[in-house]
């Protein structure tokens, strides 16, 4: 757009927005000329996907904010009342988190909804994002809505979308719903109705206390306390707090980082409130160090996922998610027999594989998103007879329970606590479990490395690196030939014996498979402005050899493979 059209679209924007703030934002940026802020804000629009919508918060069509919501949310119900028997009736669980300008979208989505004549089925206060994707199986939802923007920053908010099934919507749905979006004209037609209005001919549904309820008391049956733990928790200001503590209180003296006990979309303590970021656990681990706690475990700010760290000597060392995730799912293979699914995805740690193989479990590798996990392996489970038993991805989600489709930090806190409190009866930790696997199924080390880059020519400099990776496929590292190359956007691997389809739908992603077992990914990311480049390696033990000195030299080797790759990197990418 040039500077008239852009003025004329923030014009046209501001005549029907229903948000004074995002009116004013606007009126300055015009005011002023800025013709850069308007083209961000008007060049493109937030593209609905596989995780519905996410994006900062402000004025136009590329971010969040009321009008699209209201928008999303009238496309969305007339999207549904075409495809899913019984929509208006079932109705559609609306869930928010305590992010800035949550409760607002999520009036306003229970108000679009009301008016396409669809039941909303509110949650009165803030919820985790797991006890959406519980209530819509649970109350035989048509669909169910969760404002929030998980771990991003406290300037994004977003909408997430899940199906009747209870997990989150896949192609062709998310298709679906955008273009039914695209054929919405002005605001002032969709129709919006109030809550007591809605109360008055059945379209509004306040959930609370019941449904909750139920939710906790199905996920306890996950796991029991054996022997008291010291647990040190944080919500990390987002809404788990009052969910994990309540099921972690049977596991002994369980006590919660005070200051990011509450709800709070500022963030006050964390300027990325995501538990894998550098410093984000820094109080947690304070605490825990103080308490002398077994257990140190973090929420993100919607309880979807869950991190951990234990003593480890003098320090207290964080678990990656590929550990967490082996430790889980090789508690719950132990203990259960029968036809089984476990399910993780292609970024995450090959271990889940050799462990369900040993196990006699069926192993199901997707796509990145914990959508591919569960509509993947719920599948995979409907065509075997099989329990879908567990699902895992390395960014800290997990699937431990039978009731939520989705990745679940509360339940998966649950759990650990319930491993640990068993291995601390047999005199053992969860460092001591790790390396019994490693043992049996060998040592899998995992590292990331992410570059950040915002805004639209961080977009663009993130297409031109794995534009160039395709261009010129790289034939070795560190003096390690590629033995197999895999771009999962063409659908095809390629090795000695030649190309071979995937069987996966396109996405974004390269893999280098390295001579010994080694490999490398990259990954734009979905939902952040960054470029995510993933390294596993396999270290072999020497007989007689101590853990110690197997696990010294797969860091060395590990390292040794993230250095050769980034050095390749550079070469490829033009913000170097």
């Amino acid at each position: 757009m040039n500077a008239d059209e852009l003025r004329g679209a923030a014009q046209r924007w501001m005549a029907e927005d229903p948000d004074a703030e995002t009116r004013a934002e606007l009126e300055a940026l015009l005011a002023g000329g800025d013709a850069a802020a308007l083209e961000d804000r008007f060049g493109s629009a937030l593209a609905f996907g596989t995780a519905g919508l996410r994006g900062v918060m402000g004025a136009g069509p590329n971010r969040m904010n009321r009008a699209v919501v209201q928008r999303t949310t009238a496309a969305l119900a007339r999207f549904l009342k075409a495809n899913v028997e019984g929509a208006a009736q079932r109705g559609v669980v609306v869930g928010y988190d305590g992010r800035r300008g949550s409760k607002t979208f999520s009036v306003d989505v229970a108000r679009a909804l009301a008016g396409e004549g669809v039941k909303a089925r509110v949650f009165a206060r803030e919820v985790p994002t797991p006890l959406v994707a519980f209530a819509v199986k649970h109350l035989g939802a048509a669909a169910g809505v969760m404002v929030t923007a998980s771990h991003n920053p406290p300037e994004y908010n977003g909408y997430k979308v899940y199906w009747d099934h209870g997990a989150q919507i896949v192609p062709p749905v998310d298709a679906g719903i955008a273009a039914a979006i695209a054929s919405i004209g002005a605001l002032a037609e969709i129709s919006l109705v109030d809550e007591p209005a809605a109360r008055e001919v059945g379209l509004y549904e306040p959930l609370g206390e019941a449904v909750e309820s139920d939710y906790l008391d199905r996920i306890r049956q996950t796991g029991a306390p054996t022997v008291p733990l010291t647990i040190a928790y944080t919500a990390m200001h987002g809404v788990g707090d009052r969910f994990t503590m309540a099921v972690l209180q049977p596991y002994g003296d369980v006590y919660s980082v005070p200051e990011q006990a509450q709800p709070d979309g500022r963030f006050p303590t964390v300027r990325f409130p995501n538990p894998e970021e550098p410093g984000a656990m820094d109080l947690l681990l304070a605490l825990a160090a103080a308490k002398n706690a077994d257990l140190a475990i973090a929420n993100d700010p919607d309880a979807d996922r869950m991190a951990a760290a234990v003593p480890d000597g003098e320090r207290w060392r964080p678990l990656t998610g590929n550990e967490v995730g082996a430790l889980l799912g090789d508690h719950l293979m132990r203990r259960t027999a029968g036809p089984r699914v476990v399910a993780t995805t292609i970024v995450s740690s090959p271990l889940l594989g050799v462990m369900a193989a040993a196990y006699g479990a069926q192993y199901v590798e997707t796509l990145t998103g914990f959508k591919w996990i569960a509509h993947t392996a719920i599948e995979a489970a409907a065509r075997a007879g099989a329990l879908f038993l567990f699902g895992y991805e390395e960014a800290l989600g997990y699937a431990v329970t039978p009731w939520v489709r989705d990745k679940d930090g509360v339940s998966a806190a649950l759990l650990l606590a319930a491993l640990a409190s068993e291995l601390k009866s047999q005199k053992k930790t969860l460092l001591d479990r790790l390396e019994e696997i490693y043992a049996t199924h060998g040592l899998f080390v995992s590292a990331q490395h992410n570059v950040v880059a915002p805004g639209a020519a961080g977009q663009k400099r993130i297409a031109d690196i794995m534009a160039a990776f395709r261009a010129r496929p790289v034939e070795s590292l560190g003096g390690r030939r590629v033995v197999a190359w895999t771009d999962f956007q063409a659908g095809v691997r390629r090795d000695a014996q030649g190309e071979h389809a995937l069987g996966l739908p396109p996405s974004d992603v390269l893999r280098l498979e390295l001579d010994g077992g080694s490999r490398v990914m990259l990954r734009p990311s979905g939902t952040e402005p960054k470029i995510k480049y993933y390294f596993d390696h396999r270290e072999p033990r020497v007989t007689g050899e101590a853990p110690e000195a197997q696990a010294a030299r797969a860091a060395v080797n590990l390292a040794a493979l993230r250095d050769a790759f980034l050095a390749e990197a550079a070469t490829r990418d033009p913000g170097a």
